[in-house]
């Protein structure tokens, strides 16, 4: 979401470091191309006001200017700053209430919010191992309580049963009342939406956040709906006792400023971030480790959670004992594919390691196809599991064999096989140095090998 920005920070910040001092019309200068950078990316301008403010009385201070290295301190100044912007520290769902605990979803049509309503629902169940019922409220919107009641299917968790012509604070009343007689440990209420801010809207959902009490009231924002997202945060703000902010699509072509933006708006953290399509594509919002992308020096906690969380624990030991024994087919390597794509595929990955923002440009400009990962895949799948065991036995008759199967080209899988055969030679040196003799040379003994 932050790539565009990350780029022009980092052009800036990058000039400033290279410099062994500064004054203060340096600092100004670097500021002007900040405030330049942030207005591009959507982010609202009294909290540009606000932010660079605040940066410019840290950075153009004698402690800095006088600093051994005052180009990295003006980074760690912008650093902190943008944590401060993003909400500072990291808050998660409210669920100190007794049960059943109410969630109000609310927000415009389009923004996400039934599916956002399931995500949450599936991640309170699965990491919480709480029972959770979900009520559709929204009887504008054709088959919305069905989709709701699919989602439900997906994921596992109940929804409450559709009454045709019941209004939605009645809807609501009768969740609470099943909540509470069924033993339910949360309801969560996916109120309407419109396409626009309407005086109809805003009644109707303060009408069923009177009568449900909801313990959070959550607004679900399309990240790239940029200043609009402001302007519909400010509406519900005014008329809602909001609690937090889910912001959805994040993974998409968006410019970031509706993050940057939100909790100064309304005053409420971010709580949630929407990284995907798939039910389990939700997030904790972390200001620090957000922040950490936008200068781009990454997200390693996050990425260890992340692969925490996709890859299978026994698969995982099965692959290492392989690997200790110096083994690797393409087996192995699907289920390697399998695991990147599961993590968010390869630009997933990328964007939240540090320092990697000019190699994601190099891959772009090579026009690397993230798709590559699934035609790999499918030639892979295409073998046989004699062929996937051994390699070597693919010979030219095999290859137009396996390309019919697969809608490769011979091309692609001699390049696929390349690439197996290379990390099979690392693999095999790994086995043969054994764990106390790669940990006692490093990888360099890989390389001299």
């Amino acid at each position: 979401m932050f790539d565009r920005l990350t780029e022009r920070l980092g052009e800036v910040l990058g000039q400033l470091t290279r410099r062994g001092a500064l004054n203060a019309a340096d600092v100004d200068a670097a500021l002007r191309e900040v405030r330049v950078a942030l207005l591009e990316a959507d982010v609202a301008l009294p909290v540009v006001r606000d932010f660079l403010a605040k940066v410019h009385d840290q950075a153009v201070g004698e402690t800095v200017l006088k600093s051994v290295t005052p180009g990295q301190m003006v980074v760690k100044i912008v650093h902190d700053a943008l944590i401060e912007a993003l909400g500072g520290t990291a808050v998660g769902l409210d669920l100190n209430a007794p049960a059943p605990v109410v969630i109000m979803m609310v927000g415009l049509q389009g923004s996400g919010k039934t599916t956002t309503t399931a995500k949450i629902a599936l991640r309170l169940k699965s990491r919480e191992r709480k029972r959770v019922l979900m009520a559709s409220l929204d009887t504008r919107r054709p088959a919305a309580q069905h989709q709701l009641a699919v989602l439900g299917g997906q994921a596992e968790v109940a929804t409450l049963p559709i009454v045709p012509g019941e209004p939605p604070v009645a809807i609501a009343r009768r969740a609470l009342q099943t909540g509470r007689l069924e033993g339910y440990d949360l309801v969560m209420l996916d109120t309407a939406g419109r396409l626009h801010v309407d005086e109809e809207l805003m009644a109707e959902a303060a009408a069923v956040h009177e009568a449900a009490g909801p313990t959070e009231t959550l607004l679900v924002v399309d990240a790239m709906t940029g200043q609009d997202a402001v302007n519909v945060a400010t509406s519900f703000r005014d008329r809602l006792k909001l609690t937090g902010v889910v912001l959805t699509r994040v993974d998409g072509d968006a410019r970031g400023g509706a993050a940057l933006s939100m909790r100064a708006v309304t005053g409420c953290p971010i709580k949630l971030i929407g990284v995907g399509e798939k039910l389990d594509a939700l997030e904790d919002f972390h200001p620090a480790r957000i922040a950490g992308r936008i200068l781009g020096m990454g997200d390693i906690v996050g990425l260890v959670e992340r692969a925490a969380e996709t890859v299978e624990r026994e698969q995982a030991e099965k692959m290492a004992a392989k690997l200790q024994k110096g083994q690797f087919d393409l087996d192995d390597l699907a289920e390697q594919l399998r695991q990147l794509q599961k993590m968010g595929g390869l630009g997933g990955v990328l964007s939240m390691l540090p320092g990697v923002q000019k190699v994601k440009k190099q891959l772009d400009n090579a026009k690397i196809d993230e798709r590559q990962l699934r035609r790999q895949q499918a030639i892979i799948s295409s073998m046989t599991r004699q062929e996937r065991r051994r390699p070597e036995i693919i010979k030219a008759s095999r290859k137009q064999r396996i390309a019919a199967g697969s809608g490769a080209t011979v091309q692609e899988i001699n390049k696929l096989l390349k690439q197996h055969m290379e990390m099979a030679r690392m693999v095999k040196q790994m086995g043969r140095l054994g764990e106390k003799g790669l940990m006692r040379h490093g990888i360099g003994a890989l390389l001299r090998r």
